[in-house]
């Protein structure tokens, strides 16, 4: 089912790695075209664009955009036990692992009287966008929103497609799990006049405020929901532009061939574009992973999507020459998800320069972190995790530094502030310290 690229008897540079390894081809800024307009309508008309496009995309319009929150605590009470009892632990072990990784602050005494501190601010408000379309994702509203209230943000907003199953509503199990982390402001709203929504604000039919802007937009989403986030991108803060999943898996010959395979068709499932990557140099892996594979997706759920997906140029097994260059590979495409199967697979994790999230050895599957590994799931895609992290805590938080010298400490420096901001010809600059240091 995938393409073979066979790098064994090749020694590629960085650049021919880039030009090699496959990737899904999504054009943002083509998408960019039909979004903007959109945007731009949603700032000036508000609701009634909101309205207007929801009917137009989605096929259906609530009775109320936001939805009530006696709603949202409803669909609190009926939801699976099952499903209420893992997304309860996923809270529960996001929570705590994100709570640890808030940055603390920092002051440095530089010299007496000298001092510089950094302290982490939270935004005021924040805009969690949950897909809605081939799949329906709690799991989302968890990743979102308790990395944001971990933070320390205050005011919290989640926006999700309506679903014309559910009278225009958001989807009940994406209530219930607003409900269990305590958010009561929800939208029925989707695609990129979401975005417009949170970016500018909106105001109601009737004059008054529907939805108040926010400072700071995550969550994933199809490509115009990506180029509507690039579009505001500068008006307010965004995660990324997230594109389709991807799992790239390294393996030698001490993988289980069958782990292997489920692990890629559980990607492959979520969409037609999703990348499902090999890396191995054992070539008698690759044939046994293919085999598995094979008679994995002729019998799973959604086996159309799954073999499209399997069969797209995104997706491959690349043969390598040894470890070492299944490790360049890895390190070449970036990806989202990246799995160890290999002997020492800690050893080998911890020379991964570029994954988004790396799950080591063959009992830490990509959909353990999905759900409740306690990490988090919004990662970077399309080779972006080379410079880019996934969501945290810091995408809601601002490093603000303070300083504070008093007269002695000044004084110990100020000739030399005078003697840069005239070598920069900033005259008035040096004024500003001289006139301190001539009072003495």
């Amino acid at each position: 089912m995938l393409s073979r690229i066979d790098l064994r008897d090749r020694d590629l540079t960085t650049r021919e790695l880039l030009e090699v390894v496959p990737r899904a081809e999504v054009d943002v800024a083509a998408a960019l075209q039909t979004v903007l307009p959109i945007l731009a309508d949603v700032r000036e008309r508000g609701e009634h664009a909101l309205r207007e496009y929801g009917e137009r995309f989605d096929g259906a319009v609530p009775s109320s955009l936001r939805v009530p929150a006696a709603e949202i605590e409803d669909a609190l009470t009926t939801l699976d036990p099952a499903v209420r009892e893992g997304l309860e632990e996923a809270i529960t072990r996001v929570r705590a692992f994100h709570v640890a990784t808030v940055p603390p602050p920092v002051k440095v005494e530089l010299a007496p009287g000298a001092t510089v501190s950094q302290r982490w601010i939270p935004v005021g408000r924040v805009g969690l966008y949950v897909p809605g379309g081939l799949a329906v994702y709690p799991s989302s509203v968890v990743m979102n929103v308790v990395a944001a209230q971990s933070a320390g943000v205050k005011a919290i907003a989640v926006t999700s497609p309506p679903q014309r199953e559910f009278g225009g509503s958001v989807h009940p199990t994406i209530l219930a799990a607003c409900a269990l982390l305590g958010v009561d402001e929800v939208y029925a709203v989707g695609g990129a006049q979401a975005v417009g929504m949170l970016a500018y604000g909106a105001e109601a039919a009737d004059g008054s405020v529907l939805c108040e802007p926010v400072d700071v937009i995550t969550g994933p989403g199809n490509v115009y929901v990506a180029a509507a986030k690039r579009a505001v991108n500068g008006v307010v803060g965004i995660d990324s532009e997230a594109g389709p999943t991807e799992i790239a898996i390294v393996a030698d010959d001490s993988a289980d061939a069958d782990y292997v395979a489920a692990d890629l068709l559980s990607q492959a499932e979520h969409d037609p574009m999703a990348g499902s990557v090999l890396i191995t140099d054992d070539a008698d892996l690759a044939e046994r992973v293919e085999t598995a594979l094979l008679a994995r997706a002729q019998a799973t759920k959604h086996v159309a999507r799954t073999k499209e997906a399997l069969t797209g140029i995104q997706s491959a097994v690349i043969l390598t020459g040894s470890l070492e260059q299944s490790i360049q590979v890895a390190d070449a495409y970036g990806a989202e998800h990246l799995e160890i199967h290999t002997r020492d697979a800690a050893e080998v994790a911890g020379r991964i320069r570029n994954a988004g999230a790396i799950f080591v050895g063959p009992h830490s599957p990509v959909p353990l972190g999905d759900y409740l590994a306690g990490s988090n799931h919004v990662l970077p895609t399309g080779g972006t995790a080379r410079f880019a992290s996934g969501l945290n805590v810091v995408s809601f938080l601002k490093a603000v530094s303070v300083i504070e010298y008093d007269a002695g400490a000044l004084a110990e420096v100020g000739r030399k502030v005078i003697a840069l901001a005239n070598a920069e010809d900033l005259p008035a600059h040096g004024e500003a310290i001289a006139a301190r240091l001539e009072r003495g």
